[in-house]
């Protein structure tokens, strides 16, 4: 990803970086209306993974509503290996439109806190990426002028 870095007028900036082969991923819900959100950070993704952060969803909101997890089609989401929890409900974007998925603007705001900045472990890195996550959550009128579209559906409750 490029960013802009101020520098003197005619010298290249530089920025160390660190090639890994280690990885982790945050996973993160997020209503666009309301701005609310939830970011999990796990070592790896897969249906496992999955499986775990709908648990984790569907505990957070507890039994008593229904859920709607809109999603790309990354193989990991659309597996049938992947159990899906009581109350909650997938909805699949169509093939190749990223920009549909509020959850998709959210990952800028979550690099902000590593960007051009050298942090040897891994951990290191978890560590400072789970502080802005939680910072995120702290300020969910900037999640929600992030992730709220225009045509994003506001869904009515029925009464």
């Amino acid at each position: 990803m490029y960013r802009r870095v101020w520098s003197r007028r005619g010298e290249r900036p530089k920025a160390v970086v660190a090639h890994r082969h280690e990885w982790f991923y945050v996973c993160t819900f997020v209503e666009p209306k309301t701005g609310w959100n939830l970011s999990l950070l796990a070592d790896g993704i897969d249906t496992q993974v999955m499986r775990w952060v709908l648990r984790e969803l569907r505990a957070h909101f507890g039994d008593e509503e229904e859920v709607w997890v809109v999603l790309d089609r990354a193989g990991w989401h659309v597996s049938p290996k992947v159990e899906v929890p009581e109350g909650v409900r997938l909805i699949f974007l169509p093939p190749y439109s990223p920009e549909l998925q509020p959850a998709e603007r959210v990952w800028p705001l979550v690099n902000e806190a590593v960007a051009n900045r050298y942090l040897p472990t891994l951990r290191e890195m978890m560590a400072v990426v789970e502080k802005r996550c939680l910072y995120l959550q702290g300020d969910p009128e900037l999640l929600r002028r992030h992730t709220l579209f225009h045509c994003w559906p506001i869904m009515k409750p029925s009464s």
